[in-house]
């Protein structure tokens, strides 16, 4: 069950595919306690997805978007450290491109105040 202190950032890295970073504004101070990802479409090969607050990595903050990733699968995880947010931090999602076939990834960030 969610406390009224959690709100919700999103954010979609429009090929998961192809190396690149998506960037997102925080509103609010908080931390980052989960980080949930679902792909679009059915990808080969695997994609390192990494997550950083104003380009500091975030501690047991990583997704390996496997080979064979089918569309719909979705993961979850829970930065242990360095996941405090100022209000006007920068989140970012990178990936290294390291699959094939394009496929939207879909991010939502769960910040507790």
């Amino acid at each position: 069950m969610r406390t009224l202190n959690d709100y919700f950032i999103t954010s979609a890295i429009p090929d998961v595919s192809s190396a690149s970073s998506t960037f997102v504004t925080v509103p609010d101070a908080g931390r980052i306690i989960k980080i949930f990802a679902q792909n679009k479409a059915t990808t080969t090969g695997t994609a390192a997805i990494t997550f950083e607050i104003d380009t500091v990595a975030c501690t047991s903050a990583a997704i390996s978007h496997v080979a064979g990733s089918s569309a719909l699968k979705k993961y979850t995880v829970e930065p242990t450290a360095l996941n405090e947010v100022l209000e006007g931090s920068i989140l970012e999602v990178i990936t290294n491109g390291g699959s094939s076939n394009a496929s939207k990834m879909e991010i939502t960030y769960v910040i507790r105040r």
